[in-house]
């Protein structure tokens, strides 16, 4: 089986958008952009650190709104003379016809974009108009030739609509669907759903997804928790194999998150500043103490104990955001 090293690159924090929840315009943005040849020399350092570490590389192009940045055009060039496989994860707002042809003959895989709930609270949450744009663009990234991903961004404000988007993305016929949960801040977890509200959100989901099981569309099980969820339902198996990681959270494992300023993060989630490219490489970056401490999962309280450790760690980014520490319990987990 082929490994893959993902890195999402965040070009440049410019966008459109106000997300309520976004953690860029709201305490982590950047003014700064990498140049056209800081682009060119990160996408090589980058194919020359999958190349000592023996696994393939893909990048994730994302922002702010990626099509925003002013030579994103060449940095696609360049990735497609490399022969690095990318996706973009971005806005319906400067998203065309020409567009996502142009995004195809470079060799973009898929175009991500975000609906957080049904129109009135998507639009709430991100900018008005957006529910619409987002769903009316569909049909134009399929004809492309691209996939088109639409991810939610869940929490207890939103996690009753989710049964019907995942509904609503099977009519438009959205390649693939997806939820990640909401990272909170310790000042607003009141946005935090209840670890067995969570689970039986899953089990709503799950009976969603099993009715549509012959649609064209991909239901990905992107929540780490999944696995909690399916094991105990009897249809996750663990292997013999013991004290391997072979499933679960990818942090510190095959995933970097880098930033417009060359900041390097462990995951873009919660603030895990590991090292800087420019000063650094992604091999010394990867190695270093600071990643190291994300490997650590003997240390995640509530996970170390559970037969799921190495397959699942549910999502410690939202333990990060709620309390302020990686390794504390995962406040949606109902197992511990």
């Amino acid at each position: 089986m082929e490994k893959y090293f993902g890195l999402q690159w965040h070009l440049t924090d410019r966008c459109d958008q106000r997300c309520k929840h976004c953690y860029i315009w709201q305490k982590y943005g950047s003014k700064e952009t990498p140049s056209l040849r800081q682009c060119a020399i990160i996408i090589d350092e980058f194919l020359l650190f999958c190349k000592e570490m023996e696994v393939l590389p893909h990048i994730a192009i994302t922002g702010g709104d990626p099509l925003l940045y002013p030579h994103i055009w060449q940095v696609l060039k360049i990735l497609k003379q490399r022969e690095i496989g990318f996706s973009i994860l971005g806005n319906p707002f400067h998203l065309d016809g020409e567009v996502a042809a142009k995004l195809k003959r470079l060799g973009c895989k898929n175009y991500q974009m975000s609906l957080d709930g049904l129109e009135t609270t998507h639009d709430h949450l991100r900018k008005p108009g957006s529910f619409k744009a987002t769903l009316d663009l569909i049909p134009t990234i399929n004809q492309s030739g691209l996939g088109s991903t639409i991810m939610s961004t869940v929490s207890l404000l939103n996690y009753k609509e989710l049964p019907a988007l995942a509904r609503l993305c099977v009519e438009y016929e959205v390649k693939s669907f997806a939820f990640s949960r909401y990272c909170p801040t310790r000042d607003d977890t009141e946005y935090n759903i209840p670890p067995k509200f969570y689970r039986q959100f899953l089990a709503d989901m799950w009976k969603v997804y099993s009715e549509l099981v012959d649609c064209s569309t991909n239901f990905s099980l992107k929540d780490h928790l999944w696995k909690a969820f399916l094991y105990e339902e009897g249809l996750y198996k663990l292997c013999e194999e013991k004290g391997v990681v072979l499933d679960g959270c990818n942090c510190g494992i095959k995933h970097m998150t880098l930033l417009p300023n060359g900041a390097v993060y462990a995951c873009r989630r919660f603030d895990s500043m590991v090292g800087k490219i420019g000063q650094q490489t992604f091999k010394e970056i990867f190695l270093s103490s600071e990643m190291e401490k994300y490997r650590e999962i003997e240390k995640l309280a509530s996970c170390k104990d559970c037969e799921l450790l190495n397959y699942c760690r549910g999502c410690h980014a939202v333990s990060a955001g709620a309390t302020g520490s990686f390794f504390n319990k995962d406040p949606q987990c109902w197992r511990c």
